[in-house]
């Protein structure tokens, strides 16, 4: 029984695996499995991540983030419980120095890797913009010492971070010009899911700062606006106070509190270009550069400008001279302030018919140079297409709302069918404008050598005539028996002079090596794009600094109701001063251009 037993524990050691053994190399399979697994989950998390991927992961965060901070703009709109000043601008300082920390480590990460430069693109912000960007920069430096200024004043009576935000958004300007100064043209090319979110954090945090600053213009406008029409005697409204109830310590708060909706225009463009100078950044990151949008292209010869400049400072002159008459007149007797509005309404079809015109000539020019179009990828400029397009919704609903208003309109002021046709020429003024600008922007020059893309001379370079060919002299030239060879022949071989003496008669298509001068045409469109640059400026500057006859004339606000039509304003007015701001950029990389 016992010798049984051991044979048949023998025979199993000789056929089975024992328990140890089993045990072991399952364990070993086991462990081989999870390095293979770990293995393969280091490969994918090493790999990198898709670029739409990480596009789409980013902009999400940043949209939840404008939405975030909307809501809370609107709830204090509506000076509800849910949010005070405090909480908006607590919010807002935070996420202005979440952006400085970006910021820091990217240009930290710069310094350390100098010797290994990144790629730049050329065309995401030229010089005269950073310029441009600096000097509103330091504007919107000015209103945060006013409003420093006005927290000393009143310190005993409101919260700490009235102090602490204009001291933050400071910081925060003076380091994001220097970023844009020296990063903005950066290719980001390592660490590019992380530095896509930063981006797209700093392209939202300017969204959410012009918000603030476009909806507190908006009720500073609105309240002027209602004591306007309390002082007429229309209606009864309640203003509340713009200062806190209690008194200054310095003499010098009413200075500050009235200077600060001087600047508030200044700041509001400000990071409205700085949000769209990171956008295109933010679609640069792991682009493949080609040659062609690392090159910059040269500046033309000077040409004779004289009638674009001189028109446009016409323009100029006549709308602060009718921003001071209306901004006089408007707040006096209902007679003064209806010739206020008409004289504007006036001067905006005269100015407005000749952008209309200037524009359908340089499109007319267009058509008869022909120039080559230039399809190299350029994130710039198409941002630059798509925010002229968008940006122009807004002043086509308030001229179609000013449409519906003056077709059902009851009274019939002075100003009525003024009121008509300078809402249908501002429509007709940015469809012709938003067309020169975009196709200007897509026209390239001619290179020395080159001919239009569809004149005969460009077809016949490529054609093979009789006159051509060299005589018949008994030898056969296999060189000629084919239009590719042919071809050839005439790029690659050197005629001796023989062979030109033989084709001296034959008119050549275009004048290889000859350095032609600016055309008459192309200083047409010089003075085009500096009159329409300068006539923007003056359309921005008028509603900007308080010329705002849909306010003030009533007829949309007696069709629409107060309610609607505030809101409209609200909605269409700050994308209309951002288009005006937004064509003087595009028309001067326009003038640059051509």
């Amino acid at each position: 029984m016992v010798e049984h037993s051991s044979l048949d524990t023998m025979f199993l050691n000789k056929y089975c695996p024992s328990s140890s053994s089993s045990s072991s190399s399952s364990s070993s399979s086991s462990s081989d499995r999870d390095g293979k697994l770990l293995h393969a989950l280091r490969g994918s998390l090493g790999k990198k991540y898709p670029q739409k991927s990480g596009e789409v992961l980013s902009a999400q965060y940043g949209l939840n983030l404008l939405l975030v901070g909307v809501s809370l703009m609107l709830a204090l709109a509506y000076q509800g419980p849910s949010a005070s000043e405090e909480t908006v601008l607590a919010f807002l300082s935070a996420l202005m120095l979440l952006q400085l920390f970006w910021m820091g480590c990217y240009m930290g990460r710069r310094e350390r890797r100098r010797s290994a430069p990144p790629e730049r693109d050329a065309h995401a912000a030229t010089s005269w913009i950073k310029g441009g960007l600096t000097m509103l920069a330091l504007l919107s430096l000015i209103m945060d010492a006013f409003r420093i200024g006005s927290f000393v004043g009143y310190q005993a009576c409101v919260s700490v971070m009235l102090g602490v935000y204009p001291v933050v958004h400071a910081l925060h300007t003076i380091s994001q010009v220097h970023f844009i100064w020296f990063h903005i043209k950066d290719v980001i090319k390592r660490y590019e899911t992380f530095e896509r979110f930063g981006v797209i954090h700093a392209v939202f945090t300017n969204l959410l700062l012009w918000s603030n600053g476009v909806m507190t213009e908006a009720e500073h406008a609105l309240n002027d606006h209602k004591k306007r029409l309390a002082a007429l005697g229309y209606l009864n409204f309640t203003v509340g106070s713009e200062e806190p109830n209690c008194n200054c310590t310095t003499s010098a708060c009413s200075m500050f509190s009235s200077s600060l909706y001087y600047l508030c225009p200044f700041n509001i463009e400000y990071h409205i270009f700085v949000s769209a100078l990171l956008f295109v950044m933010w679609k640069n990151i792991g682009r493949k550069l080609d040659q062609q949008t690392k090159r910059k292209q040269g500046s033309t010869g000077g040409s004779c400008l004289l009638l674009g400049p001189m028109l446009g400072l016409l323009a100029l002159a006549s709308s602060i001279t009718v921003l001071t008459i209306y901004i006089i007149h408007v707040e006096e007797s209902a007679d003064a302030r209806e010739a206020a509005i008409s004289m504007y309404y006036c001067f905006g079809i005269v100015i407005l018919a000749c952008m209309s015109a200037a524009g359908a000539v340089g499109l007319l020019i267009y058509r008869v140079e022909d120039w080559p179009m230039d399809t190299t990828p350029n994130p710039a400029r198409t941002l630059d297409s798509k925010l002229l397009l968008g940006s122009s919704v807004g002043s086509w609903l308030l001229s179609w709302c000013s449409v519906v208003a003056v077709g059902g309109a009851q009274s019939y002021p002075s100003y009525r069918w003024s009121s008509l046709a300078y809402a249908l020429l501002l429509v007709l003024e940015k469809c012709v404008q938003n067309l020169f600008i975009i196709e200007s922007l897509y026209r390239r020059r001619l290179e020395p050598g080159e001919c239009p893309p569809n004149s005969p001379s460009h077809r016949e370079i490529y054609s093979v005539t009789a006159t051509m060919a060299p005589p018949y002299d008994g030898i056969i030239n296999h060189a000629f028996e084919s239009s590719d060879r042919h071809r050839e022949v005439l790029q690659t071989s050197k005629p001796d002079n023989n062979t030109f003496d033989k084709t001296k008669d034959v008119s050549l298509p275009i004048g290889l090596g000859v350095k032609s001068s600016p055309s008459r045409k192309r200083q047409v469109l010089k003075n085009i794009a500096i009159f329409l640059f300068m006539c923007n400026i003056s359309l921005w500057i008028l509603p900007a600094f308080g010329c705002r006859p849909q306010f003030d004339n009533g007829l949309e606000e007696a069709s629409f109701g107060f309610p609607i039509w505030s809101t409209v304003l609200n909605f269409a007015l700050p994308m209309s001063l951002f288009y005006r701001m937004h064509s003087v950029a595009a028309l001067f990389e326009v003038f640059r251009k051509i």
